[in-house]
């Protein structure tokens, strides 16, 4: 059994901001030289999330307007009091989509449908720097 890792950097604008990270995903499996196996993929932070979705443009829009209806950032939560950072939104959004997502792979290949991508979701209120771990386990 063997253990790749790698992180994966992205600039964001927050705000439900959408980020197709499947092709470096893919490259880590590759670059791991393991075979078959499972890639979980982990954003650090309680204001991002990753998941997957048909990356086109009307998923773009119809995303970050789902949580806008669902969760929307002009109500008041009670971590704005805490905090007086006003992304309490932000944080229940990451909370309903959650930090990390597992893919198996087979023959270097990951299993993922055919209009299925990994996507990082910013949900922050402002722009930020994501850090995103790779982790490929397999053999």
């Amino acid at each position: 059994m063997g253990v790749f890792g790698r992180t994966i950097e992205k600039d964001t604008t927050g705000f439900a901001d959408i980020h197709d990270l499947t092709e470096e995903v893919a490259a880590a499996v590759s670059d791991s030289s393991l075979a078959s196996g499972v890639v979980t993929v982990f954003v650090p932070g309680s204001t991002g999330a990753v998941t997957t979705i048909e990356h086109e443009p009307g998923l773009l829009k119809d995303l970050p307007e789902f949580f806008d209806r669902i969760v929307p950032r002009d109500k008041e939560y009670h971590h704005d009091a805490t905090w007086g950072d006003g992304n309490g939104f932000s944080h229940v959004r990451a909370a309903l989509t959650g930090p990390s997502l597992s893919v198996p792979f087979i023959d270097g290949v990951l299993t993922l449908g055919t209009w299925q991508q990994i996507v990082l979701i910013d949900f922050d209120n402002k722009s930020r720097r994501r850090k995103v771990v790779v982790q490929v386990v397999g053999e």
